[in-house]
C-alpha cells in the first residue's frame, strides 16, 4: 500500500465519532433487553434510530413478538460486503450492582451498565464504523461492497435471533465480524454449544424395600458416570486450536420424598461442540453409551432430548479476514494475538450455513467483566475497535 493510500486509511479511522459511541452505548443500556424477560424492542428501536439518523437503510423481522431482529446497511458497492453481527439481548442483572444496572455511569474511562461490555458497546462500535466507512469516498477510497450490520434478538437463551437471520436471503458477504469482547483478540475458532435434556424414569417403591422399586436418581448417578468417561475421552484428543468438547451437567431434579424410591430425575446437560459436531450426533452417542453400560437394564427408561445447538467454527490462519483483522488492531496501536475461544457465539451459524468466514473481534472482558456486577467497558477500547473495524473493512473491500 502506498504511503498515500496508508495515510488515507488513518485518517478515515481516526475520523470515527467518539461523542456517538459514547452516547449510543449509554442509550442502549438504558433500554433494558434482558433474557429471559420476552423483549428486546427498547435496545432494538434505539439501535434502529440511530441507524437512520445516520442514513443507514433499516429492515426489522420480526422473531417473535417484541423481539425483532435489526439489519442495517451503508455503502453502495456491488461485490460482496462486510457483516457486523452482534445481538441486542443482555442476561438479568443479578445482585451485587453499587447501582442500577440500566442507569449508564462513568468512571473514568469506563462505562457501567448491564451490556456495556456484552455486548451494547460492540454495537455502538460497530454503527460508528459504518458511519465513518459511509464517508470513505472523502478520502479518496472506494469499497467494493456495502457494510451490513446485524443485530440478533435471544442469542442469551435459544439463539432463535440467528437461526432466523442465516434462514433468511441474505447478500453476500465477504466475511463477518462478531463484536463479542475479545479485548481486541483476533478469534479465528470458536466452540459451539448445545443444551441436552435427560429425563429418567424408574418406579416408585416404599424405600424400606427398595428393591420393589427401580431408582431414576440411581439411574441419573449411572448416566453421570457414562459422561465422565467420555468427558476424558475427549480431553485425550484435545485440538491446538480449541481444546475439545467439554460436558457439564447444570441441573439435576428428582425424587418425590426421603422415604420414597425416586421414580424420576432430569438432568440439565450443557456439551460444548467441535466445529463439526452437532448434537443430534452427540446425543447418537451417548444414547447407545447408556445402553452399552446396561443402565436400562433394569427397569429404568432414559430419554435423551438435544434442545439447542449453537455450532462452532474455524476460519482458517491466512484467511484475509483475519489477517487483515490482525493487521487493523495493530496499525491502531494496540498488540493483538489470532487464536481460538473456548466461549461460543452466534458467528457459527453465519460460517456453517452460508459459508460466511468470520472472526470475533471486539471490545471489552469476557471473563472479567460480562454476566457480572457492574459490568463496564473502556470507552477508549470502544473506539479502538471502531478504528479496527474500519481499517479491516478497507483492507477486505478496498477497490485496485
Amino acid at each position: 500500500m502506498h504511503a498515500r493510500s496508508r495515510d488515507a486509511v488513518a485518517a478515515l479511522a481516526q475520523s470515527v465519532d467518539a461523542s456517538l459511541v459514547e452516547l449510543l452505548t449509554c442509550e442502549l443500556i438504558e433500554a433494558p433487553s434482558v433474557n429471559p424477560g420476552g423483549t428486546e424492542q427498547a435496545a432494538v428501536d434505539v439501535l434502529a434510530a440511530a441507524c437512520r439518523d445516520l442514513d443507514f437503510a433499516v429492515d426489522l423481522h420480526q422473531v417473535a413478538p417484541g423481539r425483532p431482529n435489526l439489519l442495517a446497511s451503508a455503502g453502495t458497492g456491488a461485490g460482496p460486503g462486510l457483516l457486523f453481527l452482534g445481538h441486542t439481548d443482555v442476561v438479568p442483572p443479578g445482585p451485587g450492582w453499587t447501582g442500577d444496572p440500566f442507569t449508564a455511569r462513568r468512571d473514568g474511562d469506563l462505562i457501567i451498565g448491564r451490556g456495556a461490555c456484552d455486548m451494547k458497546g460492540g454495537l455502538a462500535a460497530a454503527v460508528a464504523a459504518m458511519a465513518a466507512l459511509s464517508r470513505a469516498a472523502d478520502f479518496g477510497i472506494t469499497l467494493s461492497g456495502p457494510l451490513t450490520l446485524a443485530a440478533t434478538v435471544d442469542e442469551e437463551e435459544r439463539n432463535s435471533g440467528s437461526r432466523h437471520l442465516v434462514a433468511q436471503p441474505l447478500p453476500e458477504f465477504a466475511g463477518c465480524i462478531v463484536a463479542e469482547p475479545t479485548e481486541l483478540q483476533v478469534v479465528r475458532g470458536c466452540r459451539g454449544a448445545s443444551y441436552i435434556d435427560i429425563s429418567i424414569t424408574g418406579r416408585a417403591a416404599h424405600s424400606g424395600r427398595p428393591s420393589d422399586g427401580v431408582s431414576a436418581i440411581a439411574a441419573a448417578a449411572e448416566v453421570m458416570r457414562v459422561i465422565d468417561d467420555d468427558q476424558a475421552a475427549l480431553a485425550a484428543h484435545a485440538d491446538p486450536l480449541l481444546g475439545h468438547g467439554t460436558w457439564n451437567v447444570g441441573l439435576i431434579r428428582g425424587g418425590h420424598g426421603i422415604a420414597v424410591v425416586a421414580p424420576d430425575c432430569y438432568l440439565g446437560v450443557d456439551r460444548r461442540l467441535m466445529p463439526g459436531e452437532t448434537v443430534d450426533a452427540v446425543a447418537g452417542r451417548l444414547r447407545a453409551a447408556i445402553a452399552a453400560a446396561g443402565i436400562t437394564d433394569g427397569g429404568a427408561d432414559v430419554d435423551v432430548r438435544p434442545t439447542m445447538e449453537l455450532p462452532g467454527f474455524v476460519t482458517a490462519a491466512d484467511h484475509p479476514l483475519v489477517t487483515a483483522a490482525a493487521q487493523a488492531v495493530e496499525d491502531c496501536g494496540v498488540p493483538t494475538s489470532v487464536g481460538g475461544w473456548t466461549a461460543a457465539c452466534d458467528g457459527g451459524y453465519l460460517s456453517r450455513d452460508l459459508g460466511v468466514p468470520t472472526v470475533v473481534l471486539g471490545p471489552g472482558d469476557l471473563n472479567g467483566q460480562a454476566h457480572q456486577p457492574d459490568e463496564s467497558v473502556s470507552l477508549a477500547e470502544l473506539v479502538t475497535a471502531a478504528r479496527a473495524y474500519v481499517r479491516t473493512a478497507v483492507a477486505l473491500l478496498s477497490s485496485p
